[in-house]
């Protein structure tokens, strides 16, 4: 099992105001698990973590959960999440990251994305559906990313606006000592690249921590190339369709996702569609797979919480991905598949917000996630 992906939680403090005095954890602790101030009250969650990587060793950090509704207005405005996680690790690496959700006032903005910093190693297994899973190449670099995406309402439920992606990848180093095959992948001296597009979104979620019911779908075009300062020329094209249904009961949800990333021109190796992660195809490494184009879905049944309990929870997950370096090479044959369960825990009681813990199983081996909020 890799425990990177996991993040363990080994305390937490909930921050309505700074606290005037230490001890009374017993009371604190009660607040913290107890929460009933109104869905209006601003949060800010911050708790330490720990986990463990063979190409990190053992990895500390700190995340930081920003809940709130814009003017403090739940019956107009919808649920915002600002999530800022920085770590360290006993090699001496570090990193961070920064994502968004945030809407304005009755709406009107929507600002989507993410940043973040690392300087810590990645595995590397190759370009393409048929990659093996042994032996994978470590890869060490500084690496750089802002992704944003500024959507204005424009009728309803809809969403336009410009997305910018930054990337910088530098000091790369490929440790592949004893692999007299390997194929150095385009970008391995270090790239920089800038894209600039447009996304048009379509959102009727209330609460983007945990939907019961909504429908969310993005697509969104980016050009790449010198004018914009990037040392390459390609373009890419993004989808992401979400369903959300209640299924009987208001506690049970089924959830759907079918997501895709299409790329054409020549693209660095860290810019590539990746598959696996803590939200789509969860159980595979960031980037076990990686290709020019990535189509994935998934399906997960969630009781929110169990008829028998008011904060206990669970969910069922199942997911089908795989790679092509063009779409007309997807073939069926060179599908991967995730599925598993994972339980949940009514942490924000008036929000509605759960903290997950999921286990992912692949025929490569599982991933343990835990997280604020649900997967997607």
């Amino acid at each position: 099992m890799r425990l990177k992906a996991a993040v363990f939680f080994l305390g937490f403090w909930l921050v309505d105001e700074p606290l005037r005095a230490q001890g009374q954890l017993g009371r604190f602790i009660n607040k913290v698990l107890n929460d009933t101030s109104s869905a209006a009250t601003s949060k800010l969650l911050v708790f330490p973590t720990a986990g463990y990587a063979p190409e990190t060793s053992v990895e500390f950090g700190i995340r930081t959960f920003s809940l709130f509704y814009a003017r403090k207005d739940t019956a107009i405005n919808r649920l915002s999440e600002i999530n800022l996680y920085t770590f360290v690790t006993l090699r001496g690496q570090f990193g961070g990251l920064l994502e968004n959700a945030a809407y304005t006032h009755r709406n009107k903005y929507f600002f989507l994305g993410r940043a973040r910093y690392q300087q810590f190693p990645l595995l590397y297994y190759g370009i393409g559906p048929a990659t093996p899973s042994d032996h994978p190449v470590l890869v060490n670099s500084s690496y750089f990313q802002i992704r944003q995406r500024i959507l204005r309402q424009v009728a309803g439920n809809w969403y336009a606006g410009a997305e910018v992606d930054f990337q910088d990848i530098r000091r790369v180093s490929f440790e592949s000592e004893g692999k007299p095959n390997f194929l150095v992948p385009e970008g391995a001296q270090g790239s920089r690249t800038t894209g600039l597009g447009a996304a048009l979104v379509f959102d009727d979620r209330k609460n983007v921590l945990n939907v019961r019911r909504g429908q969310f779908l993005e697509t969104a075009i980016l050009w790449f190339g010198p004018g914009l300062g990037s040392d390459y020329r390609y373009r890419s094209l993004i989808l992401d369709g979400r369903l959300y249904r209640p299924l009987g009961r208001n506690n049970r949800v089924l959830a759907l996702q079918v997501a895709g990333t299409f790329l054409t021109g020549t693209v660095p190796f860290n810019n590539l569609g990746l598959l696996g992660g803590e939200n789509l195809m969860r159980g595979y490494y960031l980037g076990r797979y990686r290709d020019k184009n990535v189509l994935a879905g998934q399906a997960e049944l969630r009781w929110l919480p169990f008829g028998f309990s008011k904060r206990w929870g669970g969910t069922l997950f199942a997911g089908l991905g795989t790679v092509a370096p063009r779409p007309a090479e997807f073939r069926l044959n060179q599908l991967r598949w995730a599925a598993g369960g994972g339980i949940r825990f009514l942490f924000f009681q008036k929000k509605d917000v759960f903290l997950r813990a999921d286990l992912g199983i692949t025929r490569e081996g599982t991933g343990f996630y835990v997280s604020l909020g649900e997967a997607f």
